[in-house]
């Protein structure tokens, strides 16, 4: 563990190549707003796949990106609403348009800047609420002269509507928050089912780079340890409902295994809400508590979860 990191603060992103014309910026140790973005580098334009959580780490991310590409991204792409994905487009636009699914886009102007209140004690800087200004539904392609980038919506799987940004010439996919890695992933907005379509999809483009939404890049293991996270979600949800105990409770007698060791373990109890919901008849995606799940996170943690944004 890093000095940094032991002592409460995370160490600042940086942009690692992952192939040619195509890096990520990798914010360790991924935990709570502490996500991965991208970069697309063509010929004739560039793409930002999302953003991150606060003034400053956008900042930093923004310095990186002119490293790479000095004017700045044409595009910036977010692939779900959250606000450690979003809250830095303001630092990108208005010289980027902002690219989202159209659910994406109505999800993050009635969420606001609310991320900013579960942890108050953060310094989130300035971070304007800076709305997508083109949207798609199903696919959108972005072309850069010799390379494209190809958006992809797979929701419902970490929230309703998720997108991945796929580059076929390069073999790399960013995969937002479907796919994590060594960090606990988290569906309560989304769906166990859906998340499970949503990565056998993935598996099925052959990525030979895999960036996660959290934690450090990899292959098509990280695709396939999520799903088997997910996996056993499912399967203590359906014993818990037989057992007649409430996911709180099932999150504290869960023998996790292999992955005991994953960051944020708070997260089982949200992912078991929505699992539970699900087997009881709701629809992937549909609304739910999200309010109620958090306070019970943060009883299993014995407080309020760490974020250092």
């Amino acid at each position: 563990m890093s000095t940094a990191t032991a002592a409460g603060i995370a160490p600042p992103g940086s942009l690692l190549p992952v192939a040619d014309g195509v890096y990520a910026f990798v914010q360790p140790e991924g935990g709570w707003c502490l996500n991965n973005a991208g970069l697309v580098a063509g010929r004739d334009s560039a793409v930002l796949v999302d953003t991150a959580a606060t003034e400053s780490r956008t900042r930093r991310l923004r310095e990186e990106v002119a490293r790479v590409v000095p004017g700045g991204p044409d595009h910036v792409v977010n692939t779900h609403f959250h606000g450690d994905h979003t809250f830095g487009n303001g630092q990108f636009a208005p010289r980027a348009v902002i690219v989202a699914h159209e659910g994406t886009r109505s999800d993050t102007a009635e969420a606001g800047l609310g991320l900013r209140h579960l942890w108050p004690g953060v310094e989130w800087g300035e971070t304007p609420l800076t709305l997508p200004t083109l949207t798609f539904r199903d696919e959108l392609t972005l072309h850069h002269g010799d390379i494209r980038t190809e958006l992809l919506h797979v929701g419902p799987a970490h929230t309703a509507n998720d997108v991945v940004a796929w580059v076929p010439e390069r073999s790399v996919l960013f995969t937002g928050d479907v796919v994590w890695s060594g960090v606990t992933p988290y569906i309560l907005m989304g769906s166990v089912t859906g998340s499970l379509e949503a990565l056998d999809r993935l598996r099925a483009l052959e990525p030979a780079v895999v960036v996660p939404g959290h934690g450090p890049v990899g292959g098509p293991e990280l695709i396939d340890a999520t799903r088997a996270y997910l996996v056993r979600v499912r399967e203590l949800a359906v014993d818990g409902l037989r057992r007649g105990v409430a996911p709180l409770r099932a999150a504290r007698e869960a023998d996790l295994g292999e992955f005991g060791g994953l960051l944020d373990p708070e997260r089982l109890v949200g992912n078991l809400h929505r699992a539970y919901a699900e087997l009881e008849g709701l629809a992937p995606g549909a609304r739910i508590d999200v309010a109620a799940s958090f306070k019970e996170m943060v009883a299993y943690n014995g407080g309020l979860p760490a974020c250092h944004a």
